[in-house]
């Protein structure tokens, strides 16, 4: 290995470095623009991030001001079952989800007078569909229509007399379900019972946790029951992470060149331990090798599984440099290639499909490589293995068969 020979191989090694930059480029902008074009669809046909909001009960104050004096509900009982149904729309998942909302609350009259009460039931979200509607006060089902996404019904209580107020629904959404106390001051007698099909919960930031929780059939149980509490947070629930193909696949694809750079550096180094000196044309053909896996990879994604486009891009990648090196330099040095390059090139890919363990596999890789290389390079003569072309042939390597096969 000359000095020449190591910088014909770190300029394909920027070449290639740059040409996965182009494609990880065209994935990012490719993955941005069916977000542009589907995101819009994917809310109308499927729906958006809903919010429910805690009903508004109030009545009118007997004055010349004629001011509305907020109603808090004495008890609320709500049970909500949320389905996620992620759907796939060209490079992205999108987390698309069902709910079936159920509650019953309880008003009551705190005057000593007759009064109109009026319930105001804000939609949570604009534009979908609810299936088996119902808003029903006391023995009055409404069939008005929304008017600004609100529906608000009115009923005379006596003094102390007390209504419950039903609301049911099923409808779709997308992301994330929310359900706010909006301007309520304070909660009494709350329950919230919610039944998830799906084991992975994320409660978002700003949220309550929940009271209690126990696992069922498919997915969660979850309670949140409040006796009496003063500035009650939201409750909400994120829909499970779906691996999105487009932005995993641009990821792996400009990370590639660092695990171009070790396996490269482990071929080298076999290499001179192996007396086995490839020209910098064979780097070239490894080189494409290797590009072959993200190329493959990124085009094989939008059509079928993730996994399974990851199998079929790593599979073909190893068939190409593996058989090329067999031909080159027999089939221990090729064995020994294909190690590496599974573990650089196929394992370090992998491992983006874990969110936050990348990192630490790539620290941990390249610890141990190091700690490879030292052990079985540590007799190797490098002033020998740097002579030039003419010298060489008289040099004597040492630890050439230094324990490698």
């Amino acid at each position: 290995m000359t000095p020449l020979r190591l910088l014909s191989i770190l300029s394909i090694i920027a070449c290639t470095a740059g040409a996965w930059f182009v494609l990880g480029t065209t994935l990012s902008v490719r993955t941005a623009a069916t977000d542009a074009r589907l995101s819009e669809t994917v809310s109308g046909n499927w729906g958006q991030p809903m919010t429910q909001i805690h009903p508004r009960a109030y009545y009118i104050a007997p004055t010349t001001a004629r001011t509305k004096r907020a109603i808090q509900p004495d008890n609320s009982r709500i049970r909500v079952s949320l389905r996620s149904d992620p759907k796939k729309k060209g490079l992205l998942w999108y987390r698309t989800y069902s709910v079936d909302f159920e509650a019953e609350y309880l008003l009551k009259n705190p005057t000593p007078i007759s009064q109109t009460i009026y319930v105001a039931f804000d939609f949570p979200a604009q534009n979908i569909r609810f299936d088996e509607f119902s808003f029903k006060v006391g023995d009055k089902t409404t069939d008005k229509a929304p008017r600004d996404g609100t529906i608000t019904e009115a009923l005379i209580l006596e003094p102390g007399e007390v209504v419950p107020v039903k609301l049911t629904y099923s409808a779709a959404g997308l992301e994330r379900w929310v359900y706010s106390f909006g301007e309520a001051p304070r909660v009494s007698g709350f329950q919230l019972d919610m039944i998830t099909d799906f084991t992975e919960i994320d409660i978002p930031a700003g949220s309550e946790s929940p009271t209690s929780r126990e696992t069922s059939e498919s997915g969660w149980h979850l309670t949140w029951a409040y006796r009496d509490v003063l500035g009650a947070r939201s409750i909400a629930m994120e829909m499970p992470a779906v691996t999105n193909p487009g932005p995993v696949a641009a990821r792996i694809t400009f990370f590639a060149p660092v695990s171009l750079v070790f396996f490269f550096a482990v071929v080298i180094i076999l290499g001179a331990i192996r007396n086995v000196n490839l020209h910098p044309m064979n780097y070239f053909l490894l080189a494409s090798g290797c590009f072959a896996f993200q190329l493959l990879f990124a085009y094989l994604v939008d059509l079928i599984p993730i996994m399974l486009a990851f199998s079929i891009a790593a599979g073909v990648s190893l068939f190409l440099v593996v058989g090329y090196l067999i031909g080159v330099a027999g089939f221990k040095f090729a064995r020994l290639a294909g190690i590496a390059q599974f573990t650089y090139m196929i394992l370090f890919s992998y491992s983006f499909f874990f969110d936050g363990l990348t990192g630490i596999t790539i620290t941990i890789g390249a610890i141990l490589t190091l700690a490879l290389l030292m052990l079985f390079s540590a007799k190797t003569d490098w002033t020998a293995v740097f002579t030039n072309a003419k010298d060489k042939g008289r040099a004597s390597v040492a630890g050439v068969s230094n324990g490698f096969p």
